[in-house]
């Protein structure tokens, strides 16, 4: 099984709601963030994909599990898995920590789009030759 990638993510003023507590679409943003620096650890910078092989990645379904609140000055971690990677698509899962106990969990759907179109597209054979050796269950 290949190790985790985890992105370590601060809560600040700007994150929490009126009840002091990350306001719950914020959760997502941490999410996005890691998954970008996932990415870009892997060598996969998304403006040269966009730019050079015209594709994209977009968020095509998310199912999240709230399990307990983080707060102001929070240290979290961010972690993302790679579950599967399929001609058009990724399945990752995420998890939000603090201190080892999960607050938020996530199935992420991935698809892989045309950025000149907007359509599905097959992952190229370079990205996915990257992204397969990292299978959580190959």
């Amino acid at each position: 099984m290949a190790e985790p990638f985890t992105w370590p993510v601060r809560v600040y003023w700007e994150d929490t709601d009126a009840g002091g507590v990350v306001y719950h679409a914020q959760y997502l943003a941490f999410m996005e963030r890691a998954r970008s620096e996932w990415l870009r650890g892997l060598g996969l910078h998304q403006d040269a994909m966009k730019r050079d092989a015209d594709l994209v990645f977009v968020v095509r379904a998310m199912d999240v599990d709230f399990r307990a609140p983080a707060r102001l000055d929070d240290q979290l971690s961010v972690s993302v898995h790679l579950l599967e990677c399929r001609g058009a698509s990724l399945v990752l899962a995420q998890r939000i920590e603090r201190d080892g106990a999960l607050l938020v969990g996530a199935s992420v759907k991935i698809a892989a789009l045309r950025a000149s179109s907007f359509r599905p597209c097959p992952l190229p054979d370079a990205l996915s030759s990257k992204l397969k050796p990292l299978l959580e269950n190959p």
